[in-house]
């Protein structure tokens, strides 16, 4: 009786999560479908890259920056004590402002620090925050600045299109949209009444006013979910943001490997939950018994609890299916959804027992620990 009541009230929660992803992912807007900047006064943008030992990506996606279309652009790359031929690429290309930091000041961490040192070096009426391996097609930085004046907003995030090799990189790929979708519902974003907020690393689009009135990077210094911190003490301040669709205007190559997946999301997979071993606890029971269990239920459970566990796999797929196209990811690759939330799972408490066991992170080189990280709760 036990398992029946669960089956039941999985499925009437995983119907609720599809219809909200349904009605959801229909509201957000597609920059592709968006006009270019129109005026005679388009306003000044300083594009601010962060890079660290970036040699592999940094050149394409400058580049791409270097051919954008909007008329008023700065670009501004701050080498964060890179090692490799990061450097030596920066000092060939023209167009180019590059800020140098040798040294890490205490209390920060070197992605925050970075941007917060262009933003001292950044001239423009608007702040573009984005990633060293982030390449736009030309009219992306258009459509957005006219996107963030026509509606009046203070903070525009792009989503960014994930390309990954191989299958099972891609199956995860569309559970973690899935999985973002439900912590972040970005849609809610642009509402004032909701305490629902939006960041991406790849493109957040902010007002200097804005910015500098909420403080900045020195108010996340030790976060290294910022994009997302950055968002909240926007939102938090009264300021106006939204989110939209970049498919097939960013893109990203998120990871390139599985075993480069699980060692980039340690960094942030804890502290996307304030470094709470319980919420990590009771956030995992809860994906097994909604994600993974009713898979299993329909091996060994019988009668109406398992037609309500099919129910619960069938409706998991309807939202699978219908999110795919939102993010330029293939439907049938739902089938390896109860594996993709395995890893997914198996990513969070790793990263959660390492940073326990380390006293702190490791990124780029530098260790956090986790006392210095706990401060910045925001």
């Amino acid at each position: 009786m036990i398992l029946f009541w669960l089956a039941l009230v999985s499925l009437v929660v995983i119907a609720g999560m599809a219809m909200e992803f349904a009605i959801g992912n229909r509201s957000l807007k597609w920059l592709k479908n968006l006009p270019a900047f129109e005026g005679d006064r388009p306003p000044k943008v300083s594009v601010i890259v962060a890079a660290r030992n970036e040699a592999r990506k940094i050149e394409e996606a400058l580049k791409s920056l270097l051919r954008q279309s909007y008329p008023n652009v700065e670009l501004i790359v701050v080498n964060d004590r890179s090692t490799d031929e990061t450097g030596a690429i920066l000092g060939r290309m023209t167009g180019v402002k590059v800020v140098e930091v040798r040294e890490l000041p205490a209390g920060w961490l070197g992605k925050c620090h970075a941007h917060q040192a262009g933003t001292q070096q950044a001239t423009g009426e608007l702040l573009l925050f984005t990633d060293a391996d982030i390449v736009m097609e030309p009219t992306t930085i258009s459509r957005a600045v006219q996107r963030l004046v026509t509606e009046k907003l203070d903070h525009l995030a792009v989503a960014p299109h994930l390309d990954m090799r191989g299958t099972l990189l891609n199956m995860f790929g569309g559970a973690f949209t899935i999985f973002f979708g439900l912590y972040a519902k970005p849609w809610k974003a642009r509402d004032p009444k909701s305490k629902r907020f939006i960041g991406i690393g790849a493109f957040n689009l902010v007002r200097a006013e804005a910015y500098r009135a909420v403080e900045g990077h020195e108010r996340i210094r030790m976060r290294p979910d910022d994009d997302m911190k950055l968002g909240k003490i926007i939102k938090d301040a009264g300021y106006r943001q939204d989110m939209v669709l970049g498919e097939s205007l960013v893109r990203v190559e998120w990871y390139a490997s599985v075993r480069e997946l699980v060692r980039g999301l340690e960094k942030n997979s804890f502290a996307g939950v304030e470094y709470s071993v319980a919420v990590v606890i009771g956030s995992c029971v809860a994906q097994l018994v909604a994600f993974v269990w009713p898979v299993v239920a329909l091996a060994v459970t019988g009668g109406a609890t398992r037609w309500l566990n099919l129910g619960v796999v069938a409706t998991m797929a309807v939202m699978y299916v219908d999110n795919a196209p939102f993010h330029g990811l293939k439907r049938w690759h739902f089938v390896g959804f109860p594996v993709t939330v395995v890893l997914f799972l198996y990513i969070i408490c790793r990263a959660t027992f390492l940073t326990l066991r380390n006293d702190g992170i490791d990124w780029r080189g530098t260790h956090y620990s986790l006392a210095e990280l706990r401060t910045n709760k925001v």
